[in-house]
């Protein structure tokens, strides 16, 4: 299944189960992400990662260049159960 397919998915089953508020909420919210620019600024396939530091939970910095240098670099962001 690609990333596309997942989405879509994900998609129709908030179809199926919100309620028309919260459909009309995320609508307007999804809405606002796009006019605000934030596609056309996103990085597309073959762009160059920009370098940043991150701070880690422990307390340590981390450096993308450092962890590049080490190998392979891939981000996975968990946004966690709210």
């Amino acid at each position: 299944m690609t990333l596309n397919d997942k989405l879509e998915e994900i998609k129709s089953g908030f179809k199926e189960k919100a309620d028309a508020e919260s459909q009309s909420i995320m609508g307007r919210a999804a809405r606002a992400l796009v006019e605000s620019g934030i596609v056309e600024r996103a990085l597309k396939v073959g762009d160059a990662m920009p370098e940043f530091s991150l701070d880690t939970a422990d307390g340590r910095r981390l450096d993308s260049q450092k962890l590049r240098a080490e190998g392979p670099l891939v981000l996975h962001f968990f946004r966690g159960a709210w």
